[in-house]
């Protein structure tokens, strides 16, 4: 029997409770206990946990829900006007300064592998944190959420484009073809009947048909399969899947549909996710970091240029009139990023594009960032008592769609 069976649930376990034990002192996301865990139980330190093909399937699964839950919590208002495009200029921005830091350590492909990575942004990472820190109606929520947005199917898209089987001009008009099924799907998600699927929804919310968890599945599985199918990143149809389902489900009752968000959370952060970040921790290569102090160096260094790389151009989605304070947490959330970094560089290591110290390098800032980056976020928001958060009040912006 294979022992990560047993103990993956156990340290998913302990993650929440490590974490609301340490909140009475210092905020830090669950992610984070789900990585160090991974990697104290894993072959670099304990040695109780290996990788196998089994627990690396529910990962893919659990990367895949992430996503998924991105995209249902993708608020269109966001990317509307100001916000969405200075979002979209502060990734492009990256992007390029993410590849110029790149061509210095790895030419050719390796350097669009670090460039993608450096420009990401761990939505699906941020969104818990957001949600429990009440932020997600905010005009600093609408900022992150936007950086989040753009941070990963940006890189999604370049990874699809410059990282698959194809030629990028080849890639280009396949990723097209996905493009127009995708828009086919979500036009058809607006233009079907919802009222027959709301009832059925309802219906059985309470019973074991439980019609709303499976259509979810059937659209995450139909879009990942087409995305495999067409040999782009299989996130992109994950992604675009929850997209589909937030418009099938948008006019159902309040209730209902808080329910059944209360259930793909259940599945997502109660299950699969949790293995994607313990298996994460479990293959991460702890080992040829500490044999190299240079490596942990660079870890520390490359945590800086992504900060640098990512955190400055995300300023530019910063709320209008915010303080240094909001500015700077704006910043620190855009450059928090793990799944996608895990994803490319995974890409990279299978394809023989980036050696695997390289890969632990770019995974260790990664989890460096998610581990620092929202806690000092949460932390700067923090303001003396008697002053009101800037973020906390709503704010119309032009063609934003907001009232």
């Amino acid at each position: 029997m294979d022992v990560s069976l047993v103990l993956i649930p156990l340290m998913a376990v302990l993650a929440p409770l490590a974490a609301r034990g340490l909140g009475r002192w210092v905020r830090i996301p669950v992610v984070v206990f789900e990585l160090v865990l991974g990697i104290v139980i894993g072959p670099s330190l304990l040695g109780w946990a290996h990788p196998s093909a089994f627990v690396q399937t529910l990962s893919q699964f659990g990367l895949a829900m992430l996503f998924f839950v991105a995209g249902t919590e993708i608020d269109p208002t966001a990317l509307r006007g100001r916000t969405g495009s200075r979002a979209l200029w502060g990734w492009l921005i990256s992007l390029a300064a993410g590849v110029l830091v790149g061509l210095t350590a790895a030419p050719g492909e390796g350097a669009v592998i670090v460039g993608v990575a450096l420009a990401s942004t761990a939505l699906g990472t941020l969104l818990p944190v957001l949600r429990d820190a009440g932020e997600l109606g905010t005009g600093f929520g609408r900022s992150v959420s936007a950086l989040g947005a753009v941070g990963e199917f940006g890189p999604l898209v370049a990874i699809s484009v410059f990282l698959g089987s194809r030629a990028p001009g080849p890639a280009t008009i396949v990723l097209g073809v996905f493009a127009l099924l995708a828009a086919g799907a979500i036009w058809y998600a607006f233009a079907v009947p919802r009222g027959a699927l709301h009832r059925v929804v309802g219906a059985t919310l309470h019973t074991s048909g439980q019609f709303a968890m499976r259509v979810v599945l059937l659209i995450l599985a139909a879009l990942v399969a087409l995305s495999v199918f067409l040999d782009i990143d299989m996130l992109l149809g994950a992604f675009t899947a929850g997209i589909v389902w937030r418009v099938l489900i948008r006019d159902a009752a309040e209730s209902d549909r808080r329910e059944v968000e209360s259930k793909i959370e259940a599945v997502a952060f109660g299950f699969l996710v949790p293995v994607f970040f313990i298996y994460t921790g479990i293959t991460f290569d702890l080992r040829s970091l500490i044999a190299q102090p240079m490596l942990l160096l660079l870890v520390l260094a490359t945590l800086v240029i992504l900060l640098v790389v990512r955190g400055i151009p995300s300023l530019l989605a910063a709320p209008p009139g915010s303080s240094r304070r909001d500015r700077l947490a704006v910043g620190l959330m855009g450059a928090t990023g793990l799944p996608i970094i895990v994803a490319v560089t995974a890409i990279g290591v299978d394809k023989g594009i980036l050696a695997g110290s390289g890969a632990a390098v770019l995974v260790g800032a990664g989890m460096l960032s998610v581990l620092l980056f929202p806690w000092l976020a949460t932390t700067i928001r923090r303001e003396p008592a008697g002053r009101s958060r800037l973020g906390s009040r709503e704010h119309t912006e032009p063609g934003s769609g907001e009232g």
